[in-house]
C-alpha cells in the first residue's frame, strides 16, 4: 500500500495553465484542477477533480476562489457547470453576483 503524500500546512498557490484551461494545485505528484473555458463575457466551469488523498482539506474550495476572483478581476460572468463549483457559489453570496444571468435559476438563485 502507497502512503499517502503529507499535506502541507498551507495549500499550495493556484496556477493557471492557460494550455490546459485549468486553474490547478499540485501536492507532490497530484494535481487537483478546475477547468475552464472563456467565452465572450464569461467563464464556464465544467469540471473539478480534487484527487482523494486531499479531500477535505480545503482544495477544491482555493480553486472555488480562485476562479471567482479570477472573473471578477476580469468581468466575467460565470457557468457553473460542475456541480461542485455550483454548490460553492450557491452557499456563498458573495459569489451570487458572478453567476451568469441564464444560469441563477439552475442553481436556486433569484434572477
Amino acid at each position: 500500500m502507497t502512503e499517502a503524500p503529507a499535506i502541507p500546512p498551507t495549500i499550495p498557490d493556484v496556477v493557471d495553465n492557460t494550455a490546459a484551461h485549468r486553474f490547478e494545485i499540485t501536492l507532490g505528484h497530484d494535481t487537483a484542477y478546475a477547468e475552464y473555458n472563456l467565452v465572450e463575457g464569461g467563464i464556464i466551469l465544467p469540471h473539478t477533480l480534487v484527487p482523494e488523498v486531499f479531500e477535505g482539506k480545503g482544495v477544491a474550495s482555493k480553486l472555488a476562489r480562485y476562479a471567482m476572483q479570477y472573473a471578477r478581476d476580469r468581468h466575467l460572468k460565470i457557468i457553473p457547470l460542475c456541480p461542485f463549483m455550483a454548490g460553492y457559489m450557491t452557499k456563498h453570496p458573495e459569489t451570487h453576483d458572478l453567476v451568469h444571468p441564464t444560469y441563477r435559476a439552475r442553481i436556486g438563485l433569484p434572477d
